[in-house]
């Protein structure tokens, strides 16, 4: 079970809300957040309520300055949802599609993907099914960019579902499995 706890101040300062499953209204709780601290488990913490914008991913440690964290990478200005990634101590398994509803070249992945160019010769991906484990999907090669939490279950139309969260016309291109990251 995950446990991140929230801040109104900078270093752990402040009003604070305590949280051990999805939430997604922090707003009700408190006004702002510029520190956290996540006592077990990983979350998933996003710009806007309801699990909506771009998203970040936290896992076990203390984060003092939320706001000089966001401005090195996170690109937005406050925290406004979290979700609760639950453990996974199973196998991984996802098929990544390139095209969308599950169309054109196929591969399956059981293990990190720093670069679907790279490992197989895939341009783009526009569709998934996660059949195993909690995925880290990333906009660029090498874990890098913004990125979206995928769980288990199909997603068939990147681009739509990127805009409908409020993130553009999103694409993948790289993808870690999320595992021994929140032990």
């Amino acid at each position: 079970m995950g446990k991140i706890i929230f801040y109104e101040e900078r270093n752990f300062q402040g009003r604070s809300y305590e949280c051990m499953t999805d939430c997604p209204d922090i707003s009700s709780y408190m006004s702002r957040c510029n520190s956290c601290r996540v006592e077990s488990g990983c979350f998933m913490v996003y710009e806007r309520n309801n699990f909506m914008g771009q998203q970040f991913f936290l896992r076990r440690g203390e984060y003092p300055d939320m706001q000089r964290m966001m401005s090195m990478g996170m690109m937005f200005d406050n925290i406004r949802s979290c979700r609760m990634i639950p453990q996974h101590r199973g196998s991984f398994r996802m098929r990544i599609y390139e095209r969308e509803n599950f169309g054109g070249q196929m591969m399956e992945l059981m293990d990190d993907c720093e670069s679907i160019m790279d490992r197989y010769r895939m341009s783009d991906c526009q569709s998934c099914h996660v059949l195993d484990g909690h995925w880290l999907m990333y906009e660029q090669p090498h874990y890098r960019g913004r990125m979206m939490y995928m769980r288990p279950g199909e997603y068939r139309n990147f681009r739509e579902m990127s805009t409908g969260l409020g993130l553009g016309g999103m694409r993948f291109m790289s993808m870690r499995r999320i595992s021994d990251m929140c032990n």
